[in-house]
């Protein structure tokens, strides 16, 4: 790691973190959710524990109408708090399972790590959940672990720029939605944001990361101009799940637009595809440049850039379709299990399902968009009568 780099690395940190913490400011002024928890009260506290032993199991069956009986058991065991005031107490706690359950979960059994809270009409705790977290906060930790291992201080520069990604999500887009503040423009805010800081962090501010910047900038503007334009034309209400109508009940001084929501996690969405697509093509036409001398004018880098986007689009639509795919897999099975007699036309007119195509056809524009927006861009700036010389182009803005 040379001084330069971080130099650059530590003032584009501090740089990232001041504009995060003035939107946080700026989002959460006024915001006082606390008057809500009277609506939303907290039950018992939920405590981390680990079952020792299985002390009981209780089977049973009930007739509750005629023709219909239901099954169940209830497991009693005792489990040891794990975290907290209360770790290491021994605690009584049951497992209760039966066949009104949507999907009948796995029995606790020795050395399970779980969640349980205290039922006062039972007397005992009882079982909440399995301890997940823990599994994917050491999986999440090896990961970066092994960024840093093989990138050093680009592979440590990527993590912080996420998280400042992570921290404008929720520390500023949620509370700024929450706050009734204006939604459209809160989530193109939050783009710049994420595009400007990532990049820099990332690249450092040299001209390909400001080539990569105003070519993904280009693409998100197209499909949030796109998306706008399709929520006219397509009358969307943005009740597109349950989640949605519980959202627009929601005690606020104001409900909130669902629409606009649908905006909001479309452009977000597309962010991260858009983002990679300019940076490639951004990366390799620096590369190309510094490998071709002089003899490389607009024109060429260009050309150049188109080129290289061919290469980059079809990948990177198969990317953005497929991860949208994967996230609506259940939706995509329940339509095929039901669609037996349904017209195509009323399956995919449907605001649920025209919404899922919309997220991935306004993502694959913004997409198509950065392409010759960052090839343009990259002939502009890296055949402006620079020479060659790799430190040339390495330097700050």
């Amino acid at each position: 790691m040379n001084s330069h780099g971080i130099r650059h690395s530590i003032i584009s940190w501090t740089l990232a973190a001041a504009f995060l913490f003035a939107g946080w400011a700026l989002a959460s002024r006024g915001l006082d959710l606390t008057i809500y928890q009277d609506d939303f009260a907290a039950t018992d506290a939920v405590l981390q524990a680990r079952v020792v032993e299985i002390i009981e199991r209780d089977e049973w069956q009930h007739e509750i109408a005629e023709g219909f009986t239901i099954t169940g058991v209830d497991v009693i065991f005792s489990a040891q708090v794990t975290r907290g005031e209360r770790r290491g107490e021994i605690l009584l706690a049951e497992h209760p399972l039966d066949d009104l359950m949507a999907v009948r979960e796995r029995e606790v059994a020795a050395g399970d790590r779980i969640l349980i809270t205290y039922n006062h009409g039972l007397g005992l705790y009882t079982f909440v959940d399995y301890m997940r977290i823990n599994y994917v906060i050491t999986l999440g930790a090896v990961l970066l672990a092994l960024i840093v291992l093989l990138g050093r201080l680009k592979g440590l520069n990527s993590i912080i720029a996420l998280g400042f990604t992570c921290l404008a999500v929720f520390w500023v887009l949620v509370p700024a939605i929450l706050n009734g503040h204006s939604i459209h423009l809160v989530a193109i805010l939050v783009s710049i944001y994420i595009v400007i800081s990532s990049l820099v962090i990332v690249i450092g501010p040299n001209h390909k990361a400001l080539s990569a910047i105003l070519g993904c900038l280009g693409g998100v503007f197209v499909a949030a101009l796109l998306m706008l334009l399709m929520d006219i034309i397509l009358n969307l209400t943005g009740v597109i799940d349950h989640d949605s109508q519980f959202l627009h009940s929601l005690p606020l001084a104001e409900p909130l637009s669902l629409s606009a929501i649908v905006f909001a996690g479309v452009i977000i969405g597309a962010v991260g595809a858009i983002m990679d697509v300019s940076t490639s093509i951004a990366s390799s036409l620096w590369e190309v440049k510094l490998a071709g001398g002089e003899s490389g004018g607009f024109g060429q880098i260009f050309k150049s850039g188109l080129n290289i986007g061919k290469d980059i689009l079809g990948t990177m639509l198969n990317t953005l379709i497929l991860a949208y795919i994967g996230s609506s897999l259940s939706l995509i099975l329940l339509i095929t299990f039901y669609s037996h007699g349904t017209s195509l036309l009323q399956i995919f007119n449907q605001e649920i399902i025209s919404v899922e195509i919309l997220r991935a056809l306004v993502g694959s524009f913004g997409i198509f968009s950065a392409v010759p927006l960052t090839s343009a861009i990259c002939g502009w700036l890296y055949s402006g009568g620079n020479k060659t010389s790799r430190n040339n182009y390495d330097s700050s803005w």
